[in-house]
């Protein structure tokens, strides 16, 4: 299987120890996120797991991490997440000087097939109008050329959580925000095509098939595997075997075991998806027991 790690949470920034403490005792507990009481044991060892792939805004803290998973074998990715984005939407990331600069080393140090640039996701607000989108997106891919060969991207599909916090940021900060109809979306991603394939990048839409028509396929944006078997043969040196396909029908990716928590991540991003409050989110990472079996 291949375990990720995490799209519920951001493992690499804030729960490095307690991976490093789950790789070394070479297996994870992961309680079901709709049902507490159901608990899977998941084993972390190479015979078990074919690889795993990392999401991050911030694999600055993990790095060390990593040196430990190469060094027992596994082949990973580092999708990592640089968007720019003013302080009153992403309240607490690393600058994205300093996250460019991380995902060059990432490539330096373990191949340039491990690391994944994502712009996701794709708001549209008063401060992140279209010309910025354009304007910052050409920016940070000639900045992270050579460090990549992929940019994932998407526009933000606002789920409740994500209208609740969108609301709560944008009355604080005051700003608006909008979810736009699909052309003007995919006249966003159509503008994104050029300066990407323009810095070696090729981009990827992730989840989102009915955004994809003609135009975009002719400007380039393909559809994107987050989880690539494909990619992770590549940095493991040999080929994966055949894996089965995710529960979500629009995605490409193989399949694969989340070891994460909703309700975890103390980022404070305005559109997240995966933190009902950043409150809860905060206290939650507070408490966290860095040698518990599971997150």
């Amino acid at each position: 299987m291949i375990i990720s790690a995490s799209y519920r949470t951001d493992i690499p920034a804030f729960y490095g120890d307690w991976f490093r403490r789950r790789l070394e005792a070479g297996f994870v507990r992961v309680p079901n996120p709709y049902n507490a009481a159901q608990v899977s044991t998941l084993p972390l060892t190479p015979d078990a797991v074919d690889g795993f792939v990392f999401w991050t805004r911030n694999v600055i803290p993990f790095l060390p991490v990593l040196d430990e998973v190469a060094a027992r074998g596994f082949p990973f990715l580092v999708h990592h997440t640089i968007l720019g984005y003013p302080r009153a939407i992403d309240r607490a990331v690393v600058a994205p000087e300093r996250a460019v600069d991380a995902l060059h080393a990432v490539r330096a140090r373990f191949g340039p097939r491990v690391a994944v640039w994502r712009y996701d996701p794709v708001l549209f607000t008063s401060l992140t109008p279209p010309a910025w989108h354009a304007e910052t997106f050409a920016r940070l891919a000639e900045a992270l050329a050579g460090a990549t060969d992929e940019c994932v991207v998407s526009i933000a599909q606002v789920y409740r959580k994500t209208a609740r916090n969108m609301d709560r940021a944008a009355a604080a900060h005051g700003f608006g925000w909008h979810d736009p109809d699909d052309a003007e979306k995919r006249a966003v991603l159509e503008g994104l095509a050029a300066p990407a394939r323009s810095h070696g990048l090729a981009l990827a839409l992730c989840g989102q098939p009915h955004l994809r028509d003609l135009a975009l396929s002719a400007a380039g944006v393909g559809e994107a595997a987050c989880v690539d078997a494909a990619r992770l043969s590549d940095v493991a040196g040999r080929p994966l075997k055949a894996l089965g396909r995710p529960h979500r029908k629009t995605c490409a990716c193989a399949a694969s075991r989340d070891i994460g928590g909703y309700d975890t991540c103390p980022h404070g991003c305005a559109y997240c998806y995966a933190v009902r409050s950043p409150d809860i989110a905060r206290a939650r990472h507070k408490a966290h027991d860095p040698a518990a079996d599971r997150l």
